[in-house]
């Protein structure tokens, strides 16, 4: 198993893995909190495109503030989030995955997703989210 030593700390390919398995499975049981606090809070969170929410976030609270809340604010029920692949090398894991909401004003919302995470000593240092840009536009607007 390949392994990445890193201020001391020894972490695999497969603990990187099972480290994203692990939050989303949190998630999926409405555990947020979970989730979020296995990102250190100085993490990158970009959003690919030109939508409301694209951009690239660099702490945990601007990410929540900008993103997280306001797209909360408009699906009913919260998004959820169902894995379908993980990859994972060196520090990097890579999740395909679909969501699926329904807005507030009654769209479904539906999209496909990759993202790229970078751990490192265990926590999510960066994401990057690949999605379907013109459905978020068509679901909450420009």
């Amino acid at each position: 198993m390949e392994k990445l030593f890193k201020g001391g700390c020894c972490m695999g390919v497969t603990e990187n893995k099972q480290l994203i398995q692990n939050m989303f499975a949190e998630l999926a049981k409405g555990n947020a909190e979970a989730f979020l606090d296995n990102m250190v809070d100085n993490f990158r969170f970009t959003v690919i495109g030109t939508t409301k929410y694209s951009g690239v976030y660099n702490r945990k609270k601007e990410f929540i503030e900008k993103v997280l809340g306001p797209l909360s604010a408009q699906l009913e029920g919260g998004l959820t989030i169902t894995p379908q692949n993980f990859i994972a090398e060196g520090d990097s894991v890579v999740m395909q995955s679909s969501g699926k909401s329904i807005t507030k004003t009654g769209k479904p919302y539906e999209n496909t997703y990759c993202h790229v995470f970078r751990i490192a000593n265990g926590k999510v240092t960066e994401v990057t989210e690949y999605l379907d840009t013109e459905l978020v536009t068509q679901a909450f607007g420009k």
